[in-house]
């Protein structure tokens, strides 16, 4: 999902505007989701606790064997994060579907030939975040209150602010070596934690059943299309993840294709 031009010439100036204006507004709505789940989850602003569940939604309490290892004092401070992690859709679920929604715009520009790109790659990635948002959050709702998805958001937003700006600065005519950094680094531990939190959310979003219901059909069409999308969702990681490894070669290695400032 690069936004580089097909050329060598570089796109049109209205193009190059108009991409310009495209990912600094990225970078601005998912540093708001970013700050606005910190925020959420820290209590920064004092109005997190007022967050509760609704009857449809199940609290999960954390169990007291995962913070006997600790000291009482941080046990509190985990305790904490993991309830409000359970209530980070009623902060920002309607906000990061419609930031994320704005995603289908990178496989028009790739469809018109404004950046260089994969048009399957671009499509399927933007298709799985999609999904994530409309195939599994929104229709079933006890996935919403499950700390994983407050680290998907996290994952999400950390990783597209680190790269909107920098196809900002680099549309721009800028090579900042720190971000160009960060983008071909931070996957190492954002790859892992978003994969993780989506392959859990759709997996809870599978009908349950200790009798084996889903033997006896009690599944439908969807659920059996989550359920492929939750096997394929870890060899994707392990497929992107070494890509990513290759790619952060090739720009930080001994010869890298970008300059420092």
């Amino acid at each position: 999902m690069s936004s580089k031009a097909t050329n060598t010439k570089g796109p049109s100036t209205p193009v190059k505007t108009y991409l310009i204006a495209y990912n600094f507004l990225s970078t601005i709505g998912w540093a708001y989701l970013l700050v606005s789940v910190l925020i959420h989850l820290f209590n920064l602003d004092g109005k997190s606790d007022t967050y509760t569940l609704s009857n449809d939604d199940t609290s999960r309490p954390l169990d007291a064997n995962c913070l006997s290892h600790f000291s009482p004092s941080l046990a509190a401070v985990i305790h904490r994060l993991y309830q409000r992690a359970q209530t980070t859709y009623l902060r920002v679920g309607t906000q990061t579907a419609f930031v994320q929604s704005f995603a289908i715009l990178e496989v028009l520009h790739v469809m018109l030939g404004w950046v260089r790109s994969s048009l399957p790659t671009t499509a399927s990635q933007v298709a799985s975040r999609l999904f994530l948002v409309w195939g599994v959050t929104v229709p079933v709702v006890k996935t919403r209150s499950y700390p994983a998805y407050a680290t998907m958001v996290l994952a999400w937003s950390s990783a597209e602010v680190i790269r909107y700006s920098f196809y900002t600065f680099t549309l721009s005519g800028f090579n900042v070596y720190a971000l160009l950094w960060l983008r071909y680094t931070m996957f190492y531990v954002l790859y892992p934690l978003g994969v993780a939190s989506e392959s859990s959310l759709i997996f809870l979003s599978l009908p349950h059943s200790p009798e084996l219901g889903w033997l006896r059909g009690s599944w439908n069409f969807i659920d059996y299309f989550r359920a492929s999308q939750f096997l394929i969702w870890w060899p994707a990681l392990y497929v992107l993840y070494t890509y990513m490894i290759g790619q952060r070669r090739k720009v930080l290695g001994p010869n890298p294709k970008v300059k420092k400032n």
